[in-house]
């Protein structure tokens, strides 16, 4: 049978816990944005292009081959890794280049990653490369903002058009 002096000794200790919890749930104070600062922020999931064209076989190649393995051609599956810049008013705030996952490097690559800018007029600009065979930006966006405070600004990309949309 419990005794009077461990029943009062375990409320004690619970009161102290729930008292702790209950303090902790107020203070300190938890501020995600300042009040003369927005956020931006870079979410998307895409694939990069094959490293290389696929290659035709000849008559040659395809006849050395056993018949269940005569395929007229031959696609590499490794994609080529995204880079990925967003600038606001010229200035790099996001500048990644993220190598595609998997054992033959062909998949898709998730991106998610947020910064905090000053509120007012801005210049957004965002480049991506998803082609290790073209120099320089494959899509491109850029557009003048007007941020507020604690505004969020997410920056996608549309695979159906092709380009990103900001919301």
């Amino acid at each position: 049978m419990l005794s009077a002096k461990r029943l009062v000794l375990q409320g004690i200790n619970y009161a102290l816990f729930m008292g702790l919890v209950w303090y902790f749930s107020f203070s300190p104070p938890y501020v995600r944005l300042a009040a003369d600062e927005a956020m931006i922020s870079l979410a998307l999931s895409h694939a990069g292009k094959p490293v290389q064209e696929c290659r035709r076989k000849s008559q040659e190649e395809l006849n050395k081959l056993p018949p269940n393995m005569r395929v007229l051609e031959e696609c590499p599956r490794e994609r080529s890794p995204v880079r990925i810049e967003v600038l606001v008013d010229d200035q790099a705030v996001i500048d990644e280049r993220i190598n595609p996952p998997g054992l033959y490097k062909d998949q898709g690559v998730d991106v998610y990653h947020s910064v905090k800018v000053p509120v007012g007029d801005h210049r957004l600009e965002v480049r991506m490369n998803d082609n290790i065979r073209v120099a320089g930006p494959t899509h491109h966006y850029h557009q003048s903002i007007s941020l507020s405070a604690a505004d969020l600004l997410v920056i996608q990309f549309n695979h159906a058009h092709n380009q990103f949309l900001v919301k």
